[in-house]
């Protein structure tokens, strides 16, 4: 048995891509958005409920809808994340506002770092990702084993 605790997982050439603004930032990544559609309409999108909502009336782009941030959608969207259904998050947060579902924000992101998925959070970062040579190429990259960590755990509890 493979001990490693990663594993591989083939990342697409058309990307899956979740889009996130809390209210005081949706503005922003909706200016972002307008300079970047040409991109964005090559890839798969999805997002949180009011933003996807906003997304696909103003910019007529085809996006899946998860529920509102504060009601589970973050936690909707990290779920995605580590069955391997994301591979981007552009998420446009703001710094400056305590957000009701801070725990769920900081959940997402902890998944976005350990599933190793690519994550813009202002419209610069989110340039450089959209520009990178990665961004219309498959590749592979190393994610949790979770069988593996699954195995190990019931090892080390030995309660078989």
């Amino acid at each position: 048995m493979d001990k490693s605790i990663y594993m591989e997982r083939k990342v697409p050439k058309r990307k899956r891509i979740a889009l996130v603004a809390h209210d005081d930032t949706k503005n922003k990544l909706f200016s972002w958005m307008e300079n970047n559609l040409d991109i964005l309409r090559q890839h798969e999108l999805c997002g949180t409920g009011t933003t996807s909502t906003i997304i696909r009336e103003k910019f007529g782009l085809d996006i899946k809808s998860f529920y509102s941030g504060p009601l589970g959608g973050d936690q909707q969207i990290g779920n995605a994340i580590t069955l391997g259904e994301i591979d981007v998050l552009i998420f446009f947060w703001d710094p400056m506002s305590a957000q009701p579902h801070d725990p769920d924000v900081k959940a997402l992101l902890r998944i976005a770092v350990l599933y190793n998925i690519a994550v813009a959070m202002s419209p610069v970062d989110a340039d450089f990702l959209v520009n990178s040579p990665k961004m219309n190429k498959e590749f592979v990259k190393n994610v949790p084993n979770s069988k593996m960590n699954v195995e190990d755990r019931l090892d080390d509890l030995n309660i078989f």
